[in-house]
């Protein structure tokens, strides 16, 4: 009888460490985890710290070198939002892996830009040049309609951004050899392509290469459609968009102060859309 009592008492006194183990290991409420590309969302993020600890929320900001990890770790619940992309790339991205992310507010907008190794004008880019671009979904089409915009190739007449635009729909290239590759890997392939090349490249990647807006050779329009379009946001799992945390987090970003410091430091890189 001893032994049996003993056995039950071991049973109930490891059960309650599990128990206490287990509260150890949940999440803080007070703590968000946001991912983000280092430039330019980490940095602006970085600006909104002390505003969430007045607020009584500690801001963890986790940095990634790409576009799809940051949608896995916040589906798999290792973060709690993001922010780095736009609403189609999101919505590419749900279509394709069965997930439900959403939007829980539009922050900033980036315009694609051209640049050129050794180009500067392009209206004389040689025939047979190359164009890298980058080469998923969203950012293929953003990338295809500013060449498209730029008199570089011809699309369908109904190519859209809601429609969805690849290499394999150019009607005409005009003699130039257009390249998809990995969005992230776009500005290195231009420093060491041969001279005469040119790339479409994401904003944030631009900045990270010290590329400078103001250097490209075309760009998209910051006050047209494609602001709204693929403003980058704040992303969150479908049903948390009314987080307080979340809420809190986007009051903090969208101030005056946060909209002179995106002036201030990315001077027309990088667009506040709030």
């Amino acid at each position: 009888m001893k032994k049996a009592l003993s056995l039950v008492l071991s049973a109930v006194l490891l059960l309650s460490v599990l128990a206490l183990a287990s509260c150890g290991q949940k999440k803080d409420e007070n703590v968000l985890t946001v991912g983000a590309s280092a430039t330019p969302h980490a940095d602006i993020l970085a600006q909104v710290v002390d505003a969430m600890k007045e607020k009584g929320d500690t801001l963890q900001i986790v940095t990634y070198n790409d576009y799809i990890h940051p949608n896995k770790a916040l589906n798999d619940g290792e973060i709690d939002a993001n922010y780095f992309q736009h609403s189609p790339y999101l919505e590419s991205f749900n279509a394709s892996n069965g997930t439900e992310l959403v939007s829980a507010a539009k922050i900033h907008y980036e315009p694609f830009g051209i640049y050129g190794n050794g180009v500067t004008d392009l209206k004389k880019l040689p025939e047979g040049a190359s164009i890298i671009i980058p080469a998923d979904d969203s950012n293929e089409t953003r990338a295809l309609l500013l060449l498209a915009q730029e008199g570089l190739i011809t699309l369908p007449a109904d190519a859209s951004a809601s429609k969805g635009v690849t290499t394999l729909d150019i009607v005409d290239a005009h003699g130039y050899k257009v390249i998809a590759v990995e969005a992230e890997t776009v500005p290195a392939q231009l420093a060491n392509s041969d001279a005469g090349t040119i790339a479409v490249i994401n904003g944030n990647y631009a900045i990270g290469a010290g590329l400078n807006i103001a250097d490209a050779l075309a760009t998209e329009d910051a006050s047209g459609d494609a602001a709204q379009t693929y403003a980058n946001i704040i992303a969150v799992k479908k049903g948390n968009e009314n987080d307080p945390r979340i809420k809190a987090l986007i009051e903090v970003l969208e101030t005056e102060a946060v909209r002179q410091f995106i002036a201030d430091t990315y001077k027309g890189a990088v667009v506040a859309i709030f």
